[in-house]
């Protein structure tokens, strides 16, 4: 990617001017995905994340270079939690109830693909069945290496946390599998599935979605100290394919160069 090698840092008032630069974003993504090999590979993960994109995305569209294609999606989950998919902690059952459920009537549905609960009580199965729907979705076109996502869309814990990947954690070193089983989350519920680092670093872009004033302390860490947090380590596996969309008060004090949002 041309142009500097650090994170771009994207500061908006609040989430009303946040959310059509975070979908002016995402659909750039989109027509580029779909330009290459036809789909829109993307992987999402929890929190408040899957509100703020569905105020993007379900917004009306400006035109003919502002439509979200919802049938050339196929959405993956950069972590997930080990329990039912209808259970209150579950990614999928979020996205599926803040998004996917909200669609207009009539909408072409995207390629959603969740974890196979057959396996929740055996975390290490439950990321080799997903390592394997990766691989058979990406080896044939991509790398088999490692999978190239078209975009992850992530967000950042008061920790500095992104994905199922926490501080100080051996999994930050994991180099090999693309899914990687946690079973001791210091945040609960403990036992999850989560992209590896590689992964997440592969991507085409890496979009982080971080609000509200009680992240502005973690954000001074991850932008002016790294100190081997897991968003600090995106930030520089990633350079400027990585892109913050974050609103004033998240980054109220930090000295790091916020720029103006242009595609």
């Amino acid at each position: 990617m041309p142009g500097s090698k650090q994170a771009n840092l994207y500061a908006f008032p609040g989430v009303e001017q946040l959310a059509p630069a975070l979908r002016a974003y995402v659909v750039a993504a989109q027509d580029a995905g779909i330009t290459r090999h036809g789909v829109f590979k993307v992987a999402v993960s929890g929190g408040s994340l899957p509100k703020t994109l569905a105020q993007a995305l379900l917004a009306p569209s400006q035109g003919a270079h502002d439509v979200v294609k919802w049938d050339k999606w196929e959405i993956f989950f950069a972590d997930e939690r080990a329990v039912p998919l209808d259970h209150a902690d579950s990614n999928y059952c979020l996205v599926k109830a803040e998004l996917l459920d909200k669609l207009p009537a009539g909408t072409a549905q995207p390629t959603i693909h969740p974890i196979d609960v057959s396996h929740l009580d055996d975390t290490q199965e439950l990321a080799d069945q997903y390592e394997k729907l990766l691989v058979a979705s990406f080896a044939n076109r991509d790398s088999v290496r490692l999978p190239i996502f078209d975009l992850l869309l992530l967000g950042c814990g008061p920790d500095g946390h992104t994905c199922s990947l926490f501080p100080g954690h051996e999994l930050l070193r994991e180099t090999t599998a693309w899914v990687a089983p946690i079973e001791d989350s210091p945040k609960p519920p403990p036992k999850r599935i989560t992209l590896t680092l590689p992964v997440v670093t592969h991507a085409v872009r890496v979009a982080f979605v971080a609000t509200g004033g009680g992240k502005k302390e973690i954000m001074k860490e991850i932008f002016e100290g790294g100190n081997g947090l897991p968003c600090a380590l995106v930030n520089e596996g990633t350079g400027d394919r990585c892109s913050w969309f974050v609103d004033n008060p998240a980054v109220e004090g930090v000295s790091y160069p916020k720029r103006p949002f242009s595609l």
